[in-house]
């Protein structure tokens, strides 16, 4: 059966890719390695260059922060196409790690992140789309985003 590519498969969810960021520190958003394409750590990016800011259990719902999460996803998207012309050069997810700024009784950091993992698996496939991850919580994150991530790609050779 044929796959309609990474590009066609996000152009069939009518979502829009922020701006991809500009790095506020010392740090190269991304980076390739070989066939591996690192990620640094992002943040939700709107199409208006703003931030969503706000703390999970304290000014944002897990609903809320499920989709902080899928906005990630997109600014990650949007960073893979501004420096790779293509969504298409990526092979598959390999890891994520998933940052949640959340009050300390805060516990479904899964879910949160799963707003950014149910996204690539929609973009590249449940095979592909799909890789490690870790999801945790922290006290703080820059700006007060409530949540960060950070990712490692294969690369098509």
């Amino acid at each position: 059966m044929e796959h309609l590519s990474a590009e066609a498969e996000f152009a069939k969810l009518g979502l829009t890719l922020p701006p991809a960021p500009t790095p506020l520190g010392v740090y190269k958003p991304f980076l390739i390695d070989g066939k591996y394409l690192y990620l640094s750590g992002h943040g939700p990016v709107n199409d208006d260059k703003s931030l969503i800011i706000g703390r999970i259990g304290a000014d944002l719902d897990q609903e809320q922060g499920k989709l902080a999460a899928r906005q990630v996803g997109l600014t990650m998207l949007s960073t893979i196409k501004a420096n790779l012309g293509t969504l298409n050069r990526v092979k598959r997810v390999i890891k994520v790690l998933g940052m949640v700024n959340c009050t300390s009784d805060f516990e479904k950091h899964p879910f949160i992140i799963n707003g950014c993992s149910e996204l690539f698996a929609q973009v590249w496939g449940q095979e592909n789309g799909i890789g490690t991850r870790s999801a945790v919580g922290f006290g703080s994150l820059p700006d007060n985003i409530p949540v960060e991530i950070e990712a490692l790609f294969e690369l098509h050779e």
